[in-house]
């Protein structure tokens, strides 16, 4: 079972960039804004500075590997949008790992 649910709608992207807080490292930008459904929600998005569809494909599943352990950890009700940068199809899930758990405590949702 997934531990959190997909961002699709532009809108919600929309307005975690509005409102939302960022915490930037060289490979992930984290987006992190509090919501009313009382669930984890995660979206990724990868732009076309990244590269190819291949390399942005690839960034999605780094990205998304990355983020698994944390899933569970992390309190419910928070949007987050991950953003790739143009480092990421280059590292390893577990190095980026390591700079979104920094991320995440510094935005106060880990412990």
């Amino acid at each position: 079972m997934k531990q959190w649910v997909s961002l699709k709608e532009n809108r919600d992207f929309r307005r975690l960039y509005a409102r939302g807080k960022s915490y930037v490292s060289s490979g992930v930008v984290v987006y992190v804004l509090r919501n009313r459904t009382g669930e984890l929600r995660m979206g990724i998005t990868t732009s076309k500075k990244v590269g190819n569809a291949v390399s942005r494909s690839r960034c999605r599943r780094v990205i998304r590997e990355a983020f698994r352990p944390f899933a569970e950890k992390l309190p419910r009700g928070y949007d987050l949008v991950l953003v790739a940068r143009g480092k990421t199809p280059y590292v390893k899930s577990t190095a980026l790992a390591a700079e979104l758990e920094k991320q995440l405590r510094k935005a106060g949702l880990l412990s």
